[in-house]
Order: C-alpha cells, then sequence, then structure tokens
C-alpha cells in the first residue's frame, strides 16, 4: 500500500534515491524522542555531486536553488530511511538549516535555500513549513555549492 507522501512523491515526478551514507565519522541521522536530526545532506544525484563552486562567482543563484533542492530530496530519503520507509510518520518539517558556498559579496542565501524549502512544502504541505537560516560559507566539504541539514518532529 502507497501511503499519501509517496503518492505526492509520485506526483511530483521525485524518485527518491537511496540514502546517502556518511562521508565521515558521523551518522545521517539520530532519532532523539520524536524528533530526528538529519546530518548535512549535499547535492548529490546518483552518487556525484551535482553542483560545485561558489554562488557569486561560477554558480548562477538558479543553479545553487536546484542544488538546495537536491540536497531537500536526499532529506526525504534519510528522514524515510528513520521512518521505517513510512513517510505518513512525519508530522513536519521543523527546522532546515542552509549553508551556501558564496562569495564574501552574495547577499541572496535565502532565494539559494529556497529550493529546499519550497519542496518541503511541496512534499509535505503545510507540516513542510519550517523554520530555518541560510548563510553563507568560505567553502563547504568537496566545494558543493549547498549543504542543508534538518529536523523533523515524526509520530511513534
Amino acid at each position: 500500500m502507497t501511503g499519501i507522501i509517496d503518492q505526492r512523491l509520485e506526483e511530483l515526478a521525485i524518485d527518491l534515491p537511496p540514502a546517502t551514507p556518511p562521508a565521515a565519522n558521523y551518522i545521517p541521522y539520530v532519532v532523539s524522542g520524536t524528533l530526528v536530526y538529519i546530518s548535512g545532506q549535499l547535492p548529490m544525484v546518483q552518487g556525484k555531486i551535482a553542483c560545485r563552486g561558489r554562488v557569486g562567482d561560477d554558480i548562477t543563484v538558479e543553479e545553487a536553488a536546484d542544488a538546495a533542492r537536491h540536497c531537500a530530496i536526499n532529506i526525504v530519503s534519510q528522514i524515510k530511511a528513520a521512518c521505517d520507509g513510512d513517510l505518513d510518520r512525519v508530522v513536519r518539517c521543523v527546522k532546515i538549516g542552509g549553508f551556501v558556498n558564496a562569495t564574501e559579496k552574495f547577499e541572496d542565501h535565502p532565494q539559494v535555500i529556497n529550493g529546499a524549502s519550497d519542496l518541503m512544502v511541496d512534499i509535505f504541505g503545510d507540516a513542510g513549513r519550517h523554520s530555518r537560516f541560510a548563510v553563507g560559507a568560505a567553502s563547504l566539504p568537496f566545494n558543493a555549492a549547498v549543504e542543508i541539514d534538518a529536523i523533523f518532529e515524526i509520530s511513534t
């Protein structure tokens, strides 16, 4: 039986990849009570970083927002793993934190992270509305354009 959120993903033509394993000494998510803390996700597509470089230098806001969307898809893959495959257990996306690999003069960090925020709302509806931060960074792992973490509330 397909859940409501799985049906929504199908309507949006989103095929979730398997949850990405960690790239270092950490775990991809931690469940504590009804909260799930998702480790930072990079814009991985088919095992490779889809968007590398610095926004404001060699990457446009639109390219970076698309990278943020890929990060959000990977976040949803992690929350699905944390919920034993049942995305209908998601009560809400509580918060996302967005890091943008940007030049020091770049100021449109919120527009970049909207790529992830918009997707959360598209997938989860009102339960996808969240608090967040969007900040610039001098560099990110593997020269990724964006890295995003998240906190979700789930039912038990």
